[in-house]
């Protein structure tokens, strides 16, 4: 798997906003680009797919800025990096035909496939208040069953492809 600025600077934007929107102070991005060292023209875009995603929620006018949508505490990483469509795949293929052999999927598909669903199970059990506490500990990460990603991952396929 390969995770793009999008994912990444999405999730340091979101811990931005929880450690410093103390109170439902708005967050700004110029603050937010000067703190993560990322252009605010990017910002912007991906600010776009955060609030429609449900992620976060602006206030417009002097002293306005960004808030989460949720608590910390309900906003999964995995929800970061989908709401900036960047791909949680592991696989290159697209419906077993693109990235695989003419057609026919390649005899380490499984592999990685597998692979793909439990980096989401991981990234779908840590949350926004777990980074921003540096409690990320896998041995202490409660992961969904397995069935349970299986269902969410083809949703999300679905969901990709009529949009």
């Amino acid at each position: 798997m390969r995770l793009t600025s999008k994912g990444r600077y999405g999730v340091s934007a979101m811990v931005d906003i929880n450690n410093n929107g103390k109170e439902g102070k708005p967050v700004t991005l110029a603050a937010i680009s000067e703190r993560q060292f990322i252009s605010l023209s990017y910002l912007e875009q991906l600010f776009r797919s955060l609030r429609a995603g449900g992620l976060v929620r602006s206030i417009r006018g002097p002293g306005g800025g960004y808030l989460l949508a949720h608590p910390a505490s309900e906003i999964t990483i995995a929800n970061v990096i989908q709401a900036v469509n960047e791909p949680i795949r592991t696989t290159l293929c697209e419906n077993a035909v693109r990235g695989c052999h003419r057609g026919r999927r390649c005899d380490t598909h499984q592999l990685w496939d597998a692979m793909g669903k439990h980096i989401y199970r991981f990234l779908d059990a840590v949350t926004i208040e777990m980074v921003c506490q540096k409690e990320v500990d896998l041995n202490n990460l409660e992961l969904k069953p397995v069935e349970d990603i299986v269902t969410e991952v083809r949703m999300e396929q679905k969901i990709a492809k009529v949009s």
